[in-house]
């Protein structure tokens, strides 16, 4: 029963990160477009403030939907496809 609750806090999470249309937005974004920076990602965006975009890429990095990576200064974005097969498979239509 312990891994029952584990598994609902992460869907709670995921479904939590997934239900802010601008951070759905994000997600649907990077499962057409890998490995994506935050410039690239605000660049495609546009309406969205550098602070508040940081922000969302927080929200879905901790919930576990998006994996980073850092090259110098910079970070990657790219989906977690298992996790997202799992609990959102719709975003990988």
């Amino acid at each position: 029963m312990v891994e029952d609750n584990a598994e609902v806090r992460q869907a709670v999470k995921v479904y939590k990160a997934l239900g802010e249309p601008t951070r759905l937005k994000i997600a649907m974004m990077l499962t057409e477009e890998k490995n994506l920076c935050c410039s690239d990602i605000g660049s495609k965006l546009e309406s969205v403030a550098g602070s508040t975009l940081s922000h969302h890429l927080k929200q879905l990095t901790d919930c576990g939907l998006l994996n980073l990576r850092k090259d110098g200064t910079y970070i990657y974005y790219s989906v977690n496809r298992e996790l997202a097969q799992k609990y959102a498979p719709y975003l990988l239509e």
